[in-house]
């Protein structure tokens, strides 16, 4: 909106000349989604509590859990919210990216809060099926993918992998799936890593510090001809959404942080799990994101593992899953999971990171 409407008046007010500038846009863009969390965030909690919007905790899960019944889940209200203003304010709405981005974010958002509502109402963990809700996630997934490939460019079904500069391969029309699986894959992935106080809102600020970098270096021809990275024309705008999601994710971490007066659930999880993965389709960093998010995806197969040892061997190979659960029975501090988990995914973002010169 800045952009679109204040820039073009900068010959009258030469000031309005920031507005050209991504990385102003960017930092304010983070800010702005912050301050709003920090302002909101008390308001949209009392009204959750007021709704009697609580969390349900399973029964099997760690007995320190317990306490946290009945507190406010749907907290990742507060982070669409925040975004969606801060995008309003500060992208180029003439980059098509941007479009396709915020649609598959709050379509997935939907689903969760679907998902979330359908919880509380019901007064137990269940919410919506798991049939129903992985249909939803595949329908927003392929109308995504579709869309990208109907527009695509010559990089866009090229598959990148770290440590080589040239792409391995054209999947073709191969693609379509791998993208659809990509997206729910990495949706589902975060939604099962949202299961401690601070565990997911810290994990996920750190990956979209890792996108932004990679999203503005990718939109710049001179850097990505230097790092030998495929140059994504708009792809520079998509910094813009990653820095307003850290922001979000910094202003929701004040809530959520332990002991938790506010859980993200599954509109949260689930909307900034999948946009994750379609931001990595239009930088082509597919691969690379999954190393990012290394964390999400040991969370997610903790759980394929542990469901295929139960039913092949009859045992489990965890104390339960996902994994986190596992260090909590066994005697590890909630907190201490929480912070040796966000040590790990920082690992694995600087190991990401650091393979743009090794290639």
């Amino acid at each position: 909106m800045f952009l679109e409407f204040l820039y073009p008046l900068v010959k009258y007010f030469t000031p309005f000349n920031v507005f050209q500038y991504l990385s102003f846009r960017a930092a304010y863009a983070a800010l702005t989604t912050l301050l709003i969390c920090y302002m909101a965030g008390p308001h949209i909690i009392k009204a959750l509590k007021q709704l009697n919007v609580g969390q349900t905790i399973r029964s099997d899960g760690p007995e320190t859990h317990l306490k946290k019944a009945g507190t406010p889940t749907m907290g990742g209200v507060l982070i669409i919210f925040s975004m969606i203003i801060s995008t309003l304010l500060w992208q180029d709405f003439k980059n098509p990216h941007i479009w396709i981005i915020s649609g598959s974010f709050a379509a997935l958002g939907f689903i969760g809060f679907l998902d979330d509502y359908l919880k509380v109402t019901k007064h137990n963990s269940d919410g919506l099926s798991a049939r129903a809700k992985l249909a939803g996630q595949f329908a927003v997934a392929i109308a995504v993918t579709l869309i990208l490939y109907f527009s695509r460019n010559e990089k866009t079904t090229l598959l990148y992998l770290p440590f080589f500069k040239n792409p391995v391969c054209d999947l073709g029309v191969l693609w379509i799936p791998f993208a659809v699986l990509l997206i729910v894959g990495e949706s589902n992935a975060v939604n099962l890593t949202d299961g401690l106080d601070g565990l997911a809102a810290g994990l996920l600020l750190l990956v979209f510090i890792a996108l932004a970098l990679l999203s503005y270096l990718s939109g710049r021809a001179d850097y990505s001809a230097y790092l030998g990275i495929p140059f994504i024309q708009g792809a520079g705008d998509v910094t813009v959404f990653c820095l307003a999601a850290v922001g979000a994710c910094v202003g929701f971490l004040w809530f959520n942080a332990h002991p938790a007066e506010v859980f993200m659930g599954d509109v949260g999880a689930l909307s900034l799990g999948g946009v994750i993965a379609v931001i990595s389709l239009l930088i082509k960093k597919e691969v690379l994101a999954l190393i990012i998010g290394g964390v999400f995806v040991l969370e997610a197969a903790s759980v394929i593992l542990q469901v295929l040892s139960c039913k092949i061997i009859k045992k489990r190979i965890f104390l339960m899953a996902p994994i986190h659960h596992h260090f909590e029975k066994s005697g590890w501090d909630e907190t201490k999971v929480v912070i040796r988990f966000w040590i790990l995914g920082a690992l694995f973002a600087i190991i990401a990171l650091s393979t743009l010169k090794i290639q």
